[in-house]
This record gives C-alpha cells, sequence and structure tokens, in this order.
C-alpha cells in the first residue's frame, strides 16, 4: 500500500473513532493517543502510519465485537432489509 493510501484508511479510522467518542466516552483509544500520530501528520513515515492504523483497528474492531449488533445473523438480517429497500426481491427481473 502506497503511504498516501495509508494516510487515507488512517483518516476513515480516525473518523470513526471520532464517532464513537462522540456517542459514548466509554471507549479507551488512549493506546492510540499514546503514539501522538494523527492522518494530517503527512510528515511521518509510511511505517509510523502503519502502526497508527493497527493499533486503531485493533481497537475498533474489539469494540465492534462487544456490540450486540455484531454477530453473523444480525449481519444476515440488515442485508435482507437492504435488499428490500432496494425493491429489487429476485436477482432476474421479469421485464
Amino acid at each position: 500500500m502506497q503511504k498516501d493510501e495509508l494516510i487515507q484508511l488512517h483518516t476513515l479510522l480516525a473518523q470513526i473513532k471520532r464517532h464513537l467518542e462522540s456517542q459514548s466516552s466509554d471507549y479507551d483509544f488512549s493506546e492510540y493517543r499514546s503514539l501522538s500520530i494523527s492522518p494530517v501528520h503527512i510528515h511521518r513515515s509510511k511505517a509510523d502510519h502503519k502502526h497508527a492504523i493497527f493499533v486503531l483497528g485493533n481497537h475498533l474492531a474489539s469494540v465492534i465485537s462487544e456490540d450486540e449488533l455484531s454477530g453473523i445473523g444480525r449481519t444476515s438480517v440488515r442485508m435482507q432489509e437492504f435488499a428490500e429497500r432496494t425493491g429489487r426481491h429476485s436477482p432476474v427481473s421479469n421485464n
């Protein structure tokens, strides 16, 4: 992955982190904060951004896995709801 792509991914993960923090103060991102790097630090090395992505991604994954809506069954239900919203219930159209 190129450095600019890593920075884009870092930006996306940081936005997810900010969203979670705005929803609740229960999330502890102290390990990520201790790295003292954010996506706007474009002068930092590719390795620094990659490490920050792994640290932040790992924490976000653990937060999501604790969420009661993260189960595979719930994912299946949500996909079915999305399919119904699109109005296409079968892959083949009779038109």
